[in-house]
């Protein structure tokens, strides 16, 4: 490599011309959106097809890469294949590098239409914001890649010699079930000196964040029975077990009373933290008044360093349908974040010892539908760190905050296995306002254009360096 800090000659004209494709960015960002691609079985999957063509369109648009292809990889185990994925590729030039730039286009499902305060696949800007299911998680992301390429392509034309890979997947929503099958079916269209993951968020709409670390996640779902049928709650309750009083029970045995995880065998990592306020908090994650934080520690600790036991789902009578009945079994889905350090294998074998030997009653528990991933920790020794950090400087305007997320990417375990070589840059297009998963889901327009800002600087400046 002939040198760590290449000139930067191109910025100013790399950045005009930004500035000048954010509308149409804009406006195909919203024609994704308009497309309710999810990779459930249960969604119409007519509808993910629409969203991988109408990827794989804008990317053939650039006039960049050599192919632009729709897959599908088998899952491993099972007869099926995994939902379409977008893969386009360009070969390096003049012994520049190559970098693979990740997004996903599936999404979440949009849930209760009646807490959206517009349609959920209908794109709507207020206040600066642009809102609608998958607007930020990751539309934006592939918007994102688009964008900075268009950019760069313009003002570079012929001397644009870095290598471009770029993979779009269909199920990250889903669990990224053929991921490693398709990293595998493809190692050498995708292998790359370095790998955008762009599916991360900021420090603040302002400033933004090189994601460090990750956190891994278990999650599983656990049955509880203490009885063959129901009873009549009358005749029988106050000698009787049902299941949701065990179930009560049990589950409050995972939580200390400050409300961390009791769970022995689940690890912690010692890091530093930046300063993070409890009214910011407060503020991002819509805390009530009354409603107090919990754990231990520094507030960002607990998010990034620590474990965290969360129940997601709970089958039992509804409230309309409610009688004076013992239940004979609960079912609950448990989602554990794990701390980075700690594979989730670990993680989920102490959780179902600890359920085990803490069940009253004794009532019978099965476990089932195991999802577990692994933690990532970032080497930031690297070349390309450096360089990002300095895209994300120029592009924002504001030096970057190296982040912890509480959240998972488990995919990213795959990717280190097949390219042990490459470094990992983790990003995002999100600020802590996106509410990604939830109803009224935005994107900060700032933050989209310094994000397309940021990613053109860097393939700009990527492209001047020889290996």
């Amino acid at each position: 490599m002939t040198s760590p800090v290449p000139p930067r000659d191109n910025d100013s004209t790399i950045l005009d011309a930004v500035a000048t494709g954010i509308p149409a960015a804009l406006s195909d960002l919203g024609h994704l959106v308009r497309i309710p691609g999810m990779a459930w079985p249960a969604f119409d999957q007519s509808q993910l097809e629409r969203s991988a063509d109408a990827v794989a369109a804008l990317a053939t648009a650039t006039g960049v890469f050599d192919e632009v292809r729709v897959l599908r990889a088998a899952i491993p185990g099972t007869d099926e294949h995994g939902q379409p994925a977008v893969l386009a590729t360009r070969a390096a030039r003049g012994g520049k590098p190559t970098i693979l730039l990740y997004a996903h286009h599936d999404v979440q499902p949009p849930g209760d239409d009646a807490l959206w305060e517009t349609p959920p696949f209908e794109p709507t800007v207020r206040d600066g914001r642009l809102y609608g299911r998958g607007a930020a998680d990751d539309k934006a992301g592939i918007m994102a890649h688009i964008a900075s390429i268009r950019a760069v392509a313009e003002v570079l034309g012929d001397d644009l010699e870095l290598g471009i890979a770029m993979f779009i997947e269909g199920e990250e929503e889903y669990g990224s079930r053929s991921f490693a099958q398709f990293l595998s079916d493809n190692k050498e269209a995708l292998r790359a000196d370095a790998i955008v993951v762009a599916d991360s968020g900021n420090w603040d709409s302002v400033t933004p964040g090189l994601t460090v670390s990750l956190r891994g996640n278990a999650r599983f779902t656990m049955r509880v029975r203490t009885l063959d049928h129901a009873s009549h709650s009358g005749m029988f309750g106050g000698a009787v077990p049902d299941a949701m009083m065990a179930t009560v029970r049990l589950l409050a045995t995972l939580w200390n009373e400050d409300g961390s995880v009791a769970v022995a065998g689940m690890t912690s990592r010692d890091a530093d933290t930046p300063e993070y306020t409890e009214a910011t908090l407060r503020d991002e994650a819509g805390l009530l008044p009354g409603t107090s934080p919990i754990g231990e520690g520094t507030i960002l600790s607990r998010i990034w360093n620590k474990p965290s036991v969360t129940v997601i789902g709970i089958d039992a009578t509804s409230v309309a349908a409610a009688s004076n009945t013992l239940l004979p079994e609960v079912t609950v889905v448990i989602s554990a974040r794990v701390a980075p350090g700690q594979t989730g294998e670990e993680a989920y074998r102490a959780l179902e010892e600890h359920l085990r030997a803490h069940a009253p009653y004794g009532a019978e528990l099965t476990f089932s539908d195991v999802d577990l991933g692994n933690g990532f920790l970032v080497d930031t020794s690297g070349w390309a760190v450096s360089l990002t950090r300095d895209a994300m400087r120029d592009g924002y305007g504001v030096p970057p905050v190296d982040l912890g997320v509480g959240g998972s990417i488990p995919f990213i375990a795959d990717l280190v296995r097949e390219f042990p070589a490459a470094q990992i840059l983790v990003t995002g297009v999100e600020d802590p306002h996106s509410r990604a998963h939830s109803p009224n889901e935005s994107l900060h327009l700032d933050t989209f254009r310094h994000a397309v800002a940021t990613e053109a600087l860097m393939l700009s400046r990527m492209n001047e360096i020889t290996l």
